[in-house]
Order: structure tokens, then sequence, then C-alpha cells
């Protein structure tokens, strides 16, 4: 049995499920509502305040389904409670973030700057303190799209490990190579 499908999810307070057509589970909560297709073999059982999600059989498929659409249900009322936040440093000189709304102005080395457009889903903040680095702060109510988004912009100008340079996710750890002078 899986260990993460047999958990029970809790709904907290202010925050209602429906399965409705398909098998798309709809969840409403203080910050928004989430929408998340679950596959025609599972069963979502609703009672009181307390989500069970059941496979019919121990086939492979059905056992790596169970536990996947447990942790998906369980981040959409994560979500509509808490919301996600990620937060991304630009580590390099004259590395530069700026936002107007949800366009992202970023100067990362390149002879141009790069436009980036965020979802209108998710709320970015930046931040350039003196002696500190540049930082761009993500928030939205969808882990998914949150992580996609941050992936897209740290893919713009990846860490590189010889000095480190490039735009990483806050407290991320970077191993650095030895230079030239290793060889001698």
């Amino acid at each position: 049995m899986s260990r993460i499908g047999k958990k029970i999810i809790e709904l907290p307070q202010g925050v209602t499920i429906a399965v409705g057509a398909d098998n798309v589970v709809t969840v409403k909560g203080p910050k928004g509502e989430l929408k998340q297709a679950v596959d025609r073999d599972i069963t979502i059982v609703i009672t009181d305040n307390i989500v069970e999600v059941k496979r019919p059989t121990d086939q492979i498929r059905h056992r790596a389904m169970h536990g996947l659409y447990r942790a998906l249900i369980n981040n959409l009322v994560f979500g509509v409670t808490n919301g996600y936040k990620k937060e991304l440093e630009l580590v390099g000189v004259g590395y530069k973030a700026a936002n107007q709304g949800n366009i992202l102005d970023l100067a990362l080395g390149y002879s141009h700057n790069i436009i980036f457009e965020i979802p209108k889903e998710l709320k970015v903040v930046t931040s350039q303190e003196k002696g500190d680095n540049p930082r761009i702060v993500l928030e939205g109510i969808d882990k998914q799209l949150l992580g996609q988004v941050a992936a897209k912009i740290r893919g713009l100008r990846k860490p590189e490990p010889y000095k480190g340079k490039g735009v990483k996710y806050k407290g991320e750890y970077i191993r650095r190579k030895a230079g030239k002078a290793a060889g001698k």
C-alpha cells in the first residue's frame, strides 16, 4: 500500500472540495480556486472535512497513481489556504531585475535586456538592497505553475560552477570547480 496514498487529507476551515464530471477535482479556498483532473480509475471519497484517495487494484499503474493524485490534491488544498512562494537570486556583476506589474525586465550580462512575461495567476516582486544580490520573489497558489515559471527564469542564465554567476534559487548550493591553477 502506498504510504502517501493512504494518508487522509484534512480540509482546513473555509476550504471546499468537489468532484465533478470526468473526475475533475475542484478545490476552493480563501486564496482562490484550483482544478485537477484525476484518472478515472482513482476514486476520491469526501466525508465531512476528510478526503481519501482510493485505488481499485494493486496493479503497478494504480499504485503509482494512488500516491501521485493524493499528493496533487494535497498541494491544491495547501495552495488555496497558504499559497506558495519561490525566491530567486541574481549573482553577478551588473545583473539586475525590475518589474512593472507582471512584466519582468532582466539584465543578465547579455547584449540586451530580457523581457519576461509572468502569468497573471502569479505575483512577482523584485528587490535590490545595497550590498546584497538582486532578488525575484514569485508567489501564487498553483505549485506546478510557480515551479515552472521559476525554472524558466533560472534557465535564462543558469549558475556556472567556476564563479557561481547566474540566476539561482535562494538557498541553492552550487558545487564549485577549481579553475586552471588546479591542473599544475
